[in-house]
Order: structure tokens, then C-alpha cells, then sequence
């Protein structure tokens, strides 16, 4: 049987409409992505202090104080409501800080406009890294007033939110002495409530795309 040109055209019709309607049905069926909120009894063991091994729930980044580039005194509750991305460094690294900080110049980029998003960097070498060494690093790596926080101060306390608040590092190390030391790659994403949603390679480009993501699935969040 010859099929006519109007009918080909009727059966390509048909079945474009039919493409279309099951591009569109999984779309609209398609579930939105959730971040989940980590807590210590969820994370790997080694990243978490024995003490809080079994909280299961409820986590959220500890009160600290501590003083940023432009000598400014900087507490948890500047970033009440805030979605940001915290890290440790510091200003004389020669290996995986400088990866950071491309990485840390981008997210700075990409979310230069909103309020909402700040980058929280803590030096791991308070004792070296003094407000001036950090204002000359922010100025350096063309850091924004206000959009990103490089902190310094109290050794014992930058070392005790690396290892009770952020658990950025694999290892329990000492009380944050002189002869303690911290050198870890990881970005944490927190959210506006102080609680810990995702961990990232802060020296892979991969990895931060994966973080742009999820802090716009984040911002999402915050507006329902």
C-alpha cells in the first residue's frame, strides 16, 4: 500500500505531539531535588569529634568571634540568614589553597550580586596571618567587602569550628596548639540556618558546579 505524502506528514505530526507530551510529563512529574541536613551520627566517624559522634540531630555551626581582613569583629550571628560556603586556608600555602582560591574567586563571580551568599575563609595559622597579611591576600585575590570573610584570631577556636562545626578534616589533631595543624581541601555549604548541607572538593571544578547547584536548590528553599 502507497503511503501519501500528507499521511507521512499526519504520522510525523503525531508523533513530535507524542515526544513532546512525554518531554513534558517528566518535567512536570519530575521530583525537586532536596539538599540533606547532616549531622554528626551521619558523617563518616573519622570526620567527627567522639563527643558528638551520637547527635543525631539538630547540629548547627557553634557561636564564634572572630576578626576579618579589614579588622572587623565577625560572629555567627552576621551570617543568621545567610547562605555561605566556609573553608580553611592559609595566605602562605604553595599547594591546594591556591586551587581554592580560583575556585572561591568564582563562586565570588558568579554570586557577586546576591545578598544572600557569602564566602567565610578561616586561616588555619592565625599566629602568621594577621589582619594586614589578610587584608593584603583579600586585595590580592580581588576579594568584595562584605561577600567574602577572611577570619582570623583565636587559634583554639578557628581549630575547634574546623573539628566540631564545619567537620572539615579527617583527623581529631590536638586543642588548636602551637604544634597543631589542619590542611583540608573541603568547602561546606551551610545554609541560612546554621546547619551543615553539603561538602565539596573546593579544588575541583566539578565539585564547586555541583555547589553552584545546590545553593540555588538552597535559595529555593529559603523562599518557600
Amino acid at each position: 500500500m502507497k503511503i501519501q505524502k500528507s499521511d507521512w506528514l499526519k504520522l510525523v505530526s503525531v508523533l513530535l505531539i507524542f515526544v513532546i507530551g512525554l518531554i513534558s510529563s517528566y518535567y512536570i512529574l519530575k521530583p525537586e531535588r532536596h539538599l540533606p541536613v547532616y549531622n554528626p551520627s551521619e558523617l563518616d566517624e573519622r570526620l567527627v569529634d567522639p563527643e558528638l559522634q551520637d547527635k543525631g540531630r539538630n547540629h548547627r555551626v557553634l557561636p564564634f568571634s572572630l576578626v576579618n581582613q579589614y579588622g572587623d569583629t565577625i560572629t555567627e550571628t552576621q551570617l543568621q540568614g545567610k547562605i555561605y560556603v566556609a573553608d580553611f586556608f592559609f595566605t602562605t600555602c604553595p599547594g591546594i589553597c591556591k586551587d581554592m582560591a580560583v575556585q572561591k574567586r568564582r563562586l565570588q563571580q558568579v554570586f557577586a550580586e546576591d545578598p544572600q551568599f557569602v564566602l567565610v575563609s578561616h586561616s588555619v595559622t592565625p599566629e602568621i596571618d594577621s589582619v594586614p597579611v589578610m587584608r593584603e591576600y583579600a586585595e590580592l585575590q580581588g576579594a568584595i567587602r562584605g561577600k567574602w570573610q577572611l577570619l582570623t584570631g583565636d587559634k583554639p577556636q578557628i581549630y575547634k569550628l574546623a573539628r566540631q562545626s564545619y567537620f572539615a578534616i579527617f583527623d581529631e589533631g590536638g586543642q588548636g596548639d602551637e604544634s597543631d595543624f589542619i590542611h583540608t581541601e573541603n568547602f561546606v555549604l551551610v545554609d541560612p540556618s546554621k546547619r551543615i548541607r553539603g561538602f565539596y572538593d573546593g579544588t575541583s571544578e566539578e565539585d564547586v558546579d555541583r555547589l553552584i547547584e545546590d545553593i540555588a536548590i538552597l535559595k529555593k528553599e529559603a523562599e518557600k
